[in-house]
C-alpha cells in the first residue's frame, strides 16, 4: 500500500491550496482515509477525515468552514481543499488510511486506528 501526497507549498494569509493523496495497493472499497498535520514541536493531530463507503465526512473544530475533504474514486485520489489558511495551519501535512471504518473508531483521529501513512508534504502560511 502505497499514499502520495502532494500540493504543498507556500502561501499567504487568507490563500488556498489543495492537497493530493494517491492511493494506491489497497483493494478493499470501505475504508477511512485521513488528513493528519504536525507543526514543528507539536504533536500530530487530526485534520479531517473521510469514510470512502458512504463518503462521509469529518472535521477538527479548528478547520470547519475552511476546509473540504473529497474523494476521487476515477483516480485513487483524495484532496483536501484548503481555504482561508493562517500562519497556524503551517505544518507538514500526511495522509494516512485506516482500515477500520470511521464509524467504528472511538476516537476518528486516533492515529493508531491509521495502518498506512504517506510521507508529508509542506504547508507553510506566511503572515
Amino acid at each position: 500500500v502505497q499514499l502520495v501526497e502532494s500540493g504543498g507549498g507556500l502561501v499567504h494569509t487568507g490563500g488556498s491550496l489543495r492537497l493530493s493523496c494517491v492511493v494506491s495497493g489497497f483493494k478493499f472499497d470501505d475504508y477511512t482515509i485521513a488528513w493528519f498535520r504536525q507543526a514543528p514541536g507539536k504533536e500530530r493531530e487530526g485534520v479531517s477525515c473521510l469514510r470512502k463507503g458512504d463518503r462521509s465526512t469529518y472535521y477538527t473544530d479548528s478547520v470547519k468552514g475552511r476546509f473540504t475533504i473529497s474523494s476521487d474514486d476515477a483516480k485513487n485520489t483524495v484532496h483536501l481543499e484548503m481555504n482561508n489558511l493562517s500562519p497556524e495551519d503551517t505544518a507538514v501535512y500526511f495522509c494516512a488510511l485506516g482500515r477500520a471504518l470511521v464509524s467504528t473508531m472511538p476516537y476518528k483521529f486516533n492515529r493508531r486506528e491509521y495502518d498506512y501513512w504517506g510521507q508529508g508534504t509542506q504547508v507553510t502560511v506566511s503572515s
